[in-house]
């Protein structure tokens, strides 16, 4: 019997424009970095459960070095070379995001910490009688 082989052709990604926003989620448990282009839409995203970390080993800063490092990778191949970079949380992998994407060659043009603030906080509990 013959068999039709089917042939498909593999589209190559954009080029995107040079410029983009990182957006980096440091929490106790994980790093998470999501790469967008200027407009906002998604262009990759890796967190330190995708670059094969597991447990508690997620939240170091270790973890967060080697995901940027895998994220600006594919980056870099879309064209992008200049960043604004947007910190969100309190985790180990603020710092070594940062210094991981400078040392991938990726230019910084910005820093911003977005992280939710408590302006006041929650109603606190009813007091104590005894």
């Amino acid at each position: 019997m013959a068999s039709k082989q089917i042939v498909s052709k593999k589209k190559g990604k954009a080029k995107l424009s040079p410029e983009g926003r990182v957006y980096v989620t440091a929490t106790f448990n994980n790093t998470i970095i999501t790469v967008t282009d200027p407009v906002g839409q998604v262009i990759t995203t890796g967190s330190a459960g995708t670059a094969g970390f597991k447990g508690t080993r997620k939240s170091t800063p270790y973890a967060a070095t080697t995901t940027v490092q895998q994220v600006a990778e594919v980056i870099r191949g879309r064209g992008v070379e200049r960043v604004d970079v947007y910190i969100k949380g309190i985790g180990m992998g603020r710092d070594s995001a940062i210094r991981a994407l400078r040392a991938a060659g990726i230019e910084v043009t910005s820093i911003s910490d977005i992280s939710p603030m408590p302006h006041n906080g929650c109603r606190p509990r009813k007091r104590r009688r005894i």
